[in-house]
């Protein structure tokens, strides 16, 4: 399109905009909702846009700043909705929501906490204002359907949610479109899928759809995260340019979901910060959007580090059950073709495939020792065998299954996966989901799911700046599975950046040593911070950082702070205070830092000293480099 032409277009839509703006609110349509802390409010109502229909708005400010200028809510629908057993209505509108009466808006407050199982914070609360908006088609009565808004201090959320109706059981929603115009001069860090490479892009001229988690920089100066939460009975909804309106980012269905009534969509989430740093610790409001556990009995669910055994026989898993007993690691894993061909569906996913290779004997060995053993099983396993899957490997006394290429985006592919969580976990083994799936708070309800990969780690091998972008975007939607390594010659960082990783990335299922073995490794004195480190927290606090800049984060098991920084492939130089100690207690910090004078091959340094709460630590960190620090409380 020529440029003049594309100006003279943007002006005509900025006008339409502004003409939909003019138009008043249609009384009895509107509601306001604050959070809890009054610094975020959502408007909700009802006009009528250029075309004179009548639409549903939403705008959101965070301290009188714009976030969501005027945007539209829309869902559409091709339904078949049953009248009686034997005769079927069809309705089919581009604009569904156009012809949409508010019948009623209920507003209330909910305030409680509940416990994780495992966590970036042993307790976490849930606080919220709220409304429903009870919506009736104005044309068909058939139809019902309710906005849902919720307004935490953290952040918003949004869903349709389509009461139980005996006359309109069935939905077929083939799209949803909402949309999220932000303030011109916006920035997005945009990853083409899962395990993509992030660029920052300005809100124009975008190769394809972005994946969620999004996180934006606003022209005002705040940080807003658009995420999803809840996707069970869904399918995948990443976020594509507006086609018609400038500085709009809309929702974009994978494909059409048929649902039963009741039901709802999944929360769109807009989360906002003052802080990028903020938008990582508040990432507990995607956990609170999803129902509580379905787990009883969660004694069995058990955080821990997890080592892979790069060559699968019987002495070498021997070897690495030694070594992580030594530097306390709780699990091995054996990585696919154990069983055979992983893509195949003639594998038994339940017969060793390999020779000398004793997965009785190991398992046992490994129990003596403290050592639990997880076993990969590909889509093609999942898929053919898992009514019987799960309870052969917790009769084997298996801990966890690594699902590998497991299909996502789809509403088929997404509600089985949801089942594979509840089979799972009735077999009392946890899960770690492979490849392109990212979590949506799922980990609420179904605790033994305990990371995910979704994410360009180190099987790709990215460098320090990919590095310092993911806390602020993958690690935002929850737990990831980075896959970190120490000795492999292909990793583009430093030792130290490699060691600060397991402070700053959580998971309560850390992959460390990924393309290593035991003989690589010559007991260098700072894989104490690896071996003392948790990966399940009391407390989380994001002490500094930029997307693609750096990041200090410092987590709290018991009395022992661990923290780490990472920066880009930039050196850089930084102070950490460390006020969020205790006041009034000293405490002893052991620093791991590079250091290209250290005899050893990797280069890293261990100094200890005491620190208090008033200290403030200077820190120089090479290009692509990185510090760790394990800060240990008097008992």
């Amino acid at each position: 399109m020529h440029k003049t032409l594309k100006y003279i277009l943007s002006f005509l839509l900025i006008l339409l905009g502004s003409k939909a703006n003019a138009q008043s609110k249609i009384e009895g349509t509107s509601v306001t909702i604050q959070s809890p802390n009054k610094n975020l409010t959502l408007d909700f109502y009802q006009a009528k846009d250029a075309d004179g229909r009548r639409m549903l708005y939403y705008e959101v400010k965070f301290k009188e700043k714009k976030v969501i200028e005027q945007s539209a809510l829309d869902i559409q629908l091709d339904n078949r909705l049953s009248e009686s057993a034997m005769a079927l209505k069809v309705d089919t509108l581009s604009r569904w929501t156009s012809d949409l009466t508010v019948k009623r808006i209920n507003q209330f407050t909910k305030d409680g906490v509940w416990k994780p199982v495992v966590g970036e914070r042993s307790i976490i609360r849930d606080y919220y204002n709220a409304a429903t908006i009870e919506l009736v088609k104005e044309s068909n009565a058939i139809y019902l359907v309710n906005v849902e808004i919720r307004v935490y201090d953290e952040g918003v959320a949004i869903r349709y949610f389509f009461p139980e109706n005996e006359k309109g059981t069935y939905y077929r929603v083939k799209s949803e479109s909402t949309e999220f115009t932000l303030p011109e001069g916006t920035k997005a860090w945009h990853a083409l899928w899962a395990q993509a490479k992030y660029n920052e892009l300005p809100l124009n001229n975008w190769p394809n759809e972005a994946e969620r988690p999004l996180t934006l920089k606003l022209s005002n100066g705040l940080y807003a995260c658009l995420a999803e939460a809840a996707l069970v009975d869904y399918a995948r909804t990443k976020f594509k340019l507006s086609d018609t309106k400038p500085n709009t980012i809309v929702t974009s269905m994978y494909t059409p979901a048929d649902l039963i009534s009741p039901v709802g969509t999944p929360w769109r989430v807009i989360m906002v910060a003052e802080k990028a740093g903020d938008l990582i610790e508040n990432n507990h409001l995607i956990l609170n959007l999803n129902p509580p556990s379905k787990i009883k009995d969660v004694s069995w669910i058990k955080p821990g580090k997890i080592m892979r055994v790069m060559t699968q026989t019987t002495a070498d898993a021997q070897e690495n059950i030694d070594f992580a007993v030594k530097h306390n690691l709780q699990y091995i894993l054996f990585d696919w073709k154990w069983y055979g061909p992983a893509f195949s569906f003639s594998s038994d996913a339940t017969k060793v495939a390999i020779p000398n290779f004793d997965l009785p004997g190991i398992i046992k060995y490994g129990k003596e020792r403290g050592v639990g053993v997880w076993l990969y099983c590909n889509l093609q396993g999942l898929y053919s065998q898992s009514d019987s899957l799960f309870r052969v490997y917790n009769k084997w006394g298996v801990k966890g299954v690594k699902f590998g290429f497991v299909q996502a985006g789809s509403h088929r592919w997404t509600t089985w996966i949801e089942e594979m969580f509840k089979k799972a976990a009735e077999n009392k083994i946890m899960v770690n989901v492979h490849d392109d799936w990212r979590p949506t708070g799922e980990q609420r309800t179904w605790p033994n799911l305990m990371t995910a990969e979704g994410i360009r780690g180190n099987e790709e091998m990215p460098d320090a700046t990919h590095n310092t972008v993911l806390p602020f975007t993958r690690f935002i939607a929850g737990a990831a599975d980075y896959t970190i390594c120490y000795y492999d010659k292909r990793i583009k960082t430093t030792h130290a950046h490699q060691l600060a990783m397991a402070a700053v990335y959580y998971s309560p299922l850390q992959t460390l040593y990924w393309y290593d073995k035991p003989s690589m490794s010559n007991n260098e004195p700072e894989l104490e911070f690896w071996d003392k480190i948790p990966t399940s927290w009391d407390d989380t606090k994001v002490l500094q950082g930029e997307p693609g800049q750096f990041i200090t984060t410092a987590r709290r098991k018991g009395n022992d702070w661990f923290v780490g920084t990472l920066t880009n492939n930039d050196a850089r130089s930084v102070k950490i205070p460390l006020s969020f100690l205790s006041k009034g207690k000293k405490y002893t910090a052991t620093i791991y830092s590079d250091d290209p004078n250290v005899v050893t091959n990797t280069k890293v340094k261990v100094d200890r000293k005491t620190v208090d709460a008033a200290t403030i630590l200077d820190v120089q960190l090479q290009p692509s480099g990185g510090q760790a620090i394990w800060i240990k409380g008097a008992n």
